[in-house]
């Protein structure tokens, strides 16, 4: 079951991408810049993900057929694309989506280029590594 916070972040990601929100039908579409900043989601990004929220049944991501009303129901989730990696929307029972929205997306993936991610907080990476520093310092410390 794909969780709001699943959701919010398969809209990251696309978006990142340069991927839309298209909200009534393709009447206006929705393509928050910048998507981070920082170790958090940007000012812009949760502002449209409160505009998308709100008119969820409305509103599909650009190359898709499920509105994100549908997407916040128990019966999808987000797995990753065999093809890109990128998050996609699949059914837990049933046919899969159609497509992967990275179908018309004619240089991707591209590992080149920076792949799209979900907000890190650089103090709490910096402390990962340099507690796996101590504790290979450690370990062959008592090797020795």
């Amino acid at each position: 079951m794909a969780t709001e916070q699943d959701v919010k972040r398969y809209l990251a990601y696309w978006f990142q991408l340069g991927k839309k929100v298209f909200v009534g039908n393709g009447r206006a579409y929705l393509l928050p810049q910048p998507v981070l900043q920082g170790d958090r989601y940007s000012p812009e990004f949760e502002n449209c993900w409160q505009e998308i929220y709100a008119q969820a049944s409305e509103c599909n991501l650009e190359g898709t057929d499920e509105t994100i009303g549908e997407l916040l129901t128990p019966a999808w989730e987000m797995l990753p694309c065999s093809r890109c990696n990128m998050p996609i929307a699949m059914r837990n029972l049933g046919m899969p989506a159609l497509y992967c929205p990275c179908n018309s997306l004619p240089t991707w993936p591209n590992t080149e280029l920076p792949s799209p991610r979900s907000p890190i907080s650089t103090q709490e990476q910096l402390k990962i590594i340099r507690d796996r520093l101590w504790q290979k310092q450690a370990s062959s410390n008592v090797n020795s």
